[in-house]
């Protein structure tokens, strides 16, 4: 199992990069969005990557964050959904606006990925709503007893991130742009308004 991949893009396309390190080039199919987010060629880049190995095939996925490689393989774990369709959804949709689609029975956004239809929306949200929900809930139990206070200690990191997971954000995401901001003399309103501003880069 490759977990990650770390070298020099050598090559860039929309559907998928090259990346070369210690003289191979590994072909790595991945998001628009991934694309994206990584430099131009010649920079380097890790990419979290699942080996997709069938009869007929053998294909390495590969994307710039977890959360993407975690909604990659949520994704194809649904009955009638294969890679493509995952890296459509995780073109056109981030880990976290996916997450409150499937959530709140959202099938109109699904669907506006390509190759994803009212059927296998409807599917992919029938079949991951409970996973979904099951994995924010030890996520959110887990940030609670991290954050828990001492007696004194002011509560603005754990209700930022609440406030935060409100809007539809993951507790992972939630809580790295959270991090990111905090400073000792700022506000509620203001850790907020920064971690948001972080969130929409």
């Amino acid at each position: 199992m490759i977990a990650y991949i770390k070298g020099k893009i050598a090559y860039k396309h929309n559907e998928y990069i090259i990346v070369e390190t210690n003289g191979i080039g590994y072909k790595i199919f991945t998001s628009l969005s991934s694309v994206q987010a990584m430099g131009p060629v010649g920079d380097e880049v890790k990419m979290y990557t699942y080996l997709y190995v069938r009869e007929d095939i053998m294909s390495l996925y590969g994307f710039c964050t977890q959360e993407e490689l975690s909604m990659f393989e949520l994704l194809i774990s649904v009955s009638g959904v294969g890679p493509k369709a995952a890296v459509s959804l995780l073109s056109s949709i981030t880990p976290s606006k996916f997450s409150l689609a499937v959530i709140t029975d959202d099938a109109k956004t699904l669907t506006k990925a390509q190759g994803v239809g009212s059927k296998m929306a409807q599917r992919i949200i029938l079949e991951l709503k409970d996973k979904i929900k099951k994995e924010q809930l030890v996520a959110t139990e887990k940030l609670k007893e991290e954050s828990v206070p001492a007696d004194g200690e002011n509560t603005r990191i754990p209700e930022a991130i609440s406030a935060l997971m409100v809007l539809g954000y993951t507790p992972i995401e939630a809580s790295r742009a959270v991090s990111a901001v905090y400073s000792d003399d700022m506000d509620l309103e203001s850790i907020i308004k920064n971690a948001l501003k972080g969130l929409a880069r």
